[in-house]
């Protein structure tokens, strides 16, 4: 059993944990009881994860008076650059729906999450806190494509030239922003040197992996920023433990008309053409013999199994082909209803209504957007485009050179978009963050009082019409359709 230290505790950072020495059990329970530490026999102290470093600190102070080595950085919070003078060089005023998200951050102790649409201004929000706070700050991202918007904001508003951790780059200053990859495989070094962390599109960091980054982050203040929180009860009881409670929600239809512009949603249903269906039912037939088969071998046998029962090559060579034969099937219905005639003849006169309009269209694959992109000779925006390849659509989107920008998931979120009012959905998942993702695409209200529109296309009498109504089930879609 570790006995105390005459001189007092010493504390550290050391690869994304807090180390104690020199404190016993029972001064662990006693001062520290709600800390979740393990005892390190290898080095003799008691460690936990760096995110608890403010509350070990709070309790010190008032337990030991001050009689405490400590060597995170000079002092928990205390930024490892030193003092910081952020200017502040914006020429425009928070909103009002802006200052009360900043408010419920401080009010809340400056660790909760900020839910608002996108279009609100969430990263607004997050730049008046670094501002306020005057302190050493890490931004997080999911892309690299938002690193480098997030760079230009902070240079736009700070004069600032951020560090950047990504993409190649391992520029480490007092202000930076990272990806939530980056972030992770990096915290373990970089923890303990910024006072501040800003988790944009923060359901990302709910995964095993990317929560580490918040974990190894002794950062006193914490702001997530997201437009949905996930559906998964647990993956939000993650974050709150992470960053904190939700401080601020705010939804589209209470920005709708405020901050956001007034919108529609248009669901308009086409069919498969005579051979389309012939087709589609044989294949639905296949597959719905292939499940009743399984459910005389197995009754509890369901769908999601097909994936395991394919493996099994060795064990059940028989089962595993047909699970196969099954999957084909499956993937050639989803690819009926994607590539459905009627959905090209549909998509061509809604360009011909809004042929003097921007429009964005969302297609479920990268197959669909380039078959559109070469239907139509049309910008095709993909995951795997180059920096300069999206940087040149995006700013002739901007501009006005190209009417039109397809996009697979891409832009469905983070990404900065021009004034844009109208968006056609041609397929994609059952996902209700996804479909709030690609509303706010076109909600941002802009110098005019347009109205926004949202189109999505839907083959009649598929699986489509399901994932359609999962996806719609939010209350932004309520009333609007």
């Amino acid at each position: 059993m570790p006995a105390e230290n005459a001189t007092g505790p010493k504390v550290d950072f050391h690869q994304g944990t807090v180390r104690i020495f020199g404190v016993s059990d029972d001064f662990i329970v006693k001062v520290l009881p709600d800390i979740p530490f393990v005892w390190d026999r290898r080095e003799a102290c008691f460690r936990t994860d760096a995110m608890f470093a403010d509350a070990i600190w709070m309790a010190f102070s008032k337990s030991l008076a001050g009689n405490v080595q400590w060597c995170v950085g000079r002092d928990v919070g205390a930024d490892d650059f030193g003092p910081l003078s952020i200017a502040d060089r914006r020429k425009t005023k928070l909103r009002s729906d802006q200052v009360d998200a900043v408010t419920a951050f401080e009010d809340g102790g400056g660790r909760g999450l900020v839910v608002m649409p996108t279009g609100t201004g969430k990263t607004v929000v997050a730049l008046e806190l670094m501002i306020r706070h005057q302190c050493s700050t890490l931004v997080v991202v999911p892309v690299r494509d938002l690193m480098y918007q997030w760079h230009e904001k902070i240079l736009q508003s700070t004069g600032i030239d951020a560090g950047l951790i990504g993409d190649g780059v391992h520029r480490v200053s007092p202000i930076s922003v990272t990806t939530y990859d980056s972030a992770a495989i990096h915290m373990p070094r970089l923890g303990d040197r910024f006072r501040m962390v800003v988790f944009d599109e923060v359901h990302h960091l709910a995964g095993p992996w990317r929560s580490d980054a918040a974990r190894m982050s002794i950062a006193k203040y914490r702001l997530g920023l997201t437009a949905t929180l996930p559906g998964d009860s647990e993956r939000v009881e993650l974050l709150h433990h992470l960053i904190g409670p939700t401080l601020y929600h705010q939804t589209i239809t209470e920005a709708a008309g405020r901050s956001l512009a007034e919108y529609s949603v248009h669901r308009i249903a086409v069919h498969l053409t005579d051979d389309e269906q012939r087709r589609y039912r044989e294949l639905s037939m296949q597959i719905q013999k292939f499940v009743s088969d399984q459910k005389d071998i197995d009754p509890s046998f369901k769908w999601d199994d097909t994936y395991t029962l394919s493996a099994a090559t060795k064990k059940d060579p028989g089962r595993a082909r047909d699970a196969v034969r099954a999957m084909r099937a499956f993937q050639m219905k989803r690819k009926i209803e994607e590539h459905a005639d009627a959905k090209m003849r549909t998509l061509e006169d809604l360009f011909r209504l809004h042929c003097d309009e921007s429009v964005i269209v969302f297609t479920g694959s990268n197959v669909m957007a380039r078959k559109i992109s070469t239907r139509f000779l049309v910008p095709c925006l993909l995951s795997h485009c180059g920096k300069k390849e999206r940087r040149q659509w995006l700013q002739g989107f901007a501009e006005g050179r190209y009417r039109v920008l397809v996009a697979n998931r891409v832009l469905d979120e983070g990404v900065d978009l021009p004034e844009v009012k109208t968006a056609i959905v041609l397929g994609g998942l059952s996902s209700q963050r996804q479909a709030i993702q690609r509303l706010g695409r076109v909600l941002r209200k802009g110098s005019g009082r347009r109205l926004a529109k949202l189109y999505e296309v839907v083959v009649d009498d598929t699986r489509e019409v399901t994932r359609s109504r999962d996806r719609r089930r939010n209350e932004a879609y309520r009333g609007k359709s």
